[in-house]
């Protein structure tokens, strides 16, 4: 049984594809990719259809990840076929917690930089739309400082499946 893990910002242009992108190489690299599948969406609908911002392309590239990206929006049906949804900020978190059917599907929801025990109380991946280079480089590593975590904990769940 696949389990499903779906990253979510706001236009899913910027923070949930690299995060994706870093999870999805994460999970190959573990041996997982056949067990494990990545994607991301996000809470609006503004960039649907457009591939991720050239930023988020070139800051991945230049660190050895590959992206193939379309933009869309999260569908609250998707709850169903979903395992864990991973949002970028507590805004993100809140909206999808909304979006949740059922109490279950909101548990489903959480912040990737809970995955990151020297995170401490600052959780937030913030957007860098906004800025430079330099906010998606950031990005990036706050990406990677998760997704260790991350990856531990979706073994730990796609292990107990296996049992």
């Amino acid at each position: 049984m696949t389990y499903r893990v779906c990253f979510v910002c706001t236009g899913n242009i910027c923070r949930s594809p690299m995060a994706e992108s870093v999870f999805r190489a994460r999970v190959a690299e573990a041996g997982l990719d056949g067990l494990v599948e990545v994607d991301s969406a996000g809470t609006g609908g503004w960039h649907e259809g457009e591939g991720a911002d050239p930023r988020t392309v070139a800051v991945l590239e230049d660190h050895g990840y590959r992206l193939d990206h379309t933009a869309r929006q999260f569908q609250p049906s998707w709850f169903a076929r979903l395992d864990l949804v991973v949002a970028l900020d507590a805004g993100h978190l809140r909206d999808l917690r909304r979006l949740a059917p059922t109490e279950q599907d909101a548990a489903k929801v959480r912040l990737l930089r809970s995955y990151d025990p020297a995170a401490g109380d600052d959780l937030d991946v913030p957007d860098p739309y906004y800025g430079g280079v330099d906010g998606f480089e950031e990005c990036l590593e706050m990406v990677e400082a998760a997704s260790a975590g991350l990856l531990a904990a979706v073994r730990e769940d796609v292990g107990g499946r296996a049992a």
